[in-house]
Formats: structure tokens, sequence, C-alpha cells
């Protein structure tokens, strides 16, 4: 017996024919180039300054930052090799990495074991501690200057690392808390309990099951907590004389020296480059952070 077999017709789906790609593309072109708008309006201080680096005093004073479109030869990097031979710049670059190491890796261990406290174990007064918690959100941080300041110099840790980092932990804790028991909470309940059936204790289930599928929230909390210290001004002024970070380096340099623009640019440059390198390297977590728990 013969059997014959037909061929079944393709039919062509609208949405794969050129004109609808070409509809499609035009369509999303307004807000594209919207966009690609806005992105090279925030970013044209950033090169500006980046260019202001690399112009000698002179040449910046005469015709601004723009003229190295007609003239790029004026760029040079003696500014950077002034900034990298002043000490007190270098060791204030360096007192900001510490600091801002320092106050988010502290916080974050705190809030991980509170957090996991709060979403999963049970202990008396649970609910009104994580209500107060919540609460300390709203305390201004300028009003726990004075305080502090008087306690510092009580204890004898006034103008040291130390004493910035234990600041900006304290006034980073209720936040970093209240963010990570929301995630934690979020974790399915049966692998709790799988856990503690298999003999796991609590300890081990923060360290080996919590932590590595809290990652996400841990990795955006410590950017916001990095780059929230690193940007710091006002706690440092207050807490520092001779342990000054970057940006009171700068704001010196600016009080004592208005025209110093060729230590001021690239110490400014460089100070916005490392936040900007940690948030890109750390940028898919971010993501992940802030879109957790969105989809169930």
């Amino acid at each position: 017996m013969t059997t014959y077999e037909t061929e079944v017709p393709v039919v062509a789906d609208p949405d794969d024919r050129l004109s609808a790609r070409v509809l499609r593309v035009l369509g999303k072109a307004p807000v594209q180039l919207l966009l690609m708008l806005v992105g090279l309006l925030w970013l044209a201080p950033t090169f500006g300054l980046l260019i202001t680096s690399l112009l000698s005093p002179s040449d910046f004073s005469a015709e601004g930052w723009w003229q190295v479109f007609t003239e790029p030869g004026k760029l040079t990097w003696e500014n950077y090799d002034a900034f990298f031979q002043n000490g007190a710049l270098v060791d204030s670059l360096w007192t900001t990495v510490l600091v801002a190491v320092g106050g988010t890796i502290l916080p974050i261990m705190i809030a991980a074991l509170a957090g996991y406290a709060f979403a999963w174990l049970d202990f008396p007064g649970r609910d009104w501690l994580f209500i107060l918690v919540i609460a300390l959100l709203v305390v201004p941080l300028q009003m726990a200057l004075i305080p502090m300041f008087k306690l510092y110099n009580t204890l004898g840790i006034f103008d040291t690392v130390l004493s910035l980092v234990l600041f900006h932990t304290a006034f980073g804790l209720p936040f970093a808390i209240f963010l990570l028991r929301n995630f934690f909470i979020g974790i399915p309940k049966d692998l709790m309990e799988a856990a503690r059936i298999d003999g796991a204790s609590e300890m081990r289930i923060f360290l080996r099951l919590i932590l590595p599928l809290g990652l996400p929230a841990i990795a955006s909390l410590a950017i916001f907590q990095f780059l929230w210290t690193w940007n710091d001004l006002l706690v440092s002024l207050t807490f520092g004389r001779e342990t000054q970070p970057i940006t009171v380096a700068i704001f010196t340099q600016l009080r004592q020296f208005g025209s110093n623009i060729e230590l001021i640019a690239p110490a400014a440059f460089v100070s916005l480059t490392i936040p900007l390198a940690v948030f890109f390297a750390f940028q898919r977590y971010f993501v992940q952070g802030l879109l957790a728990g969105s989809v169930k």
C-alpha cells in the first residue's frame, strides 16, 4: 500500500516578518533615544571631571575642559603623578578603604545573624524587638553626633578608624536587619524543617543554607552600605581630625586652596571610580537582590 505524504504549508508568523520587526524597532526608538540622551547628560559631569584631571591648571583656567576636543595634545598625567606623590591624599584614600570595608563587613555580619533570628527563631519579645528595629530607621543621623562625640572621647577612640566604622555600623544595622530579615523569611520553610530533621544545628543551617540562598540580598546590601560609607562627609568631619577619609581631604583642599585643581580633580575622580568599580563588579548580584521575592 502506497502512502503519500502531504507537506503542510508553513504559515509565516506575522511577528517574524521584516516589516513587523522594523515596526517594533521604530516603536521602541523614541524611548531608547530618550534613555541614551539621559545617560549622556548623566555622564557629562563625570567625563568633564576626567578631562579636567588630565589638564594643567593653566589650560583648564584659560578655556575649560571642552578644549580637549580641538586640542587633545594638552592631556597629561602629571596631575595623577602629583596626587599619588601627595602623602596626605594617599593616606586619606587608604583610610577611606579601611572605613568603607570595615563599615560594610561588620554590619552585614551582625545583620545576617539578627535577620536569621528574627525570621526563623522563636524567642520572647521577637516581634516587639523587630518593631524597635523598624522604628530606628527614622532616627536621624545628626541626632547622635554630639552624644557619640562625648562617648568616643570618654572611651578614648575619638579620631580613629574604629570610631568611624562603629558609627557607620550602628546606623547601618536597622536597614540591614530589616532587609535581610524580609529576604530570609521568604526562604521555603520546608528547607528549614528538612535540615532540622537531618540534625543540622542552627549555626550550620545559617552557614550552609541561609547564607548561600541569601547571597543576592547580602550583595545588594553590601553595595548600598559601601557607597554610603565611602561617600560620607558629615560623620568623617565630626569624628576625624588626623583620621581623614578622602571626602574630608578633598573638602580641606577646597577650603584651603580653592584653585588647587591639579590635586582636587584627580582625587575626586579616583574617589568616584572605586565605588563605581565595586558596583559593576557586583552588578549581577545587585539586580538579583532587587528582584528577589518579586516572582513566586
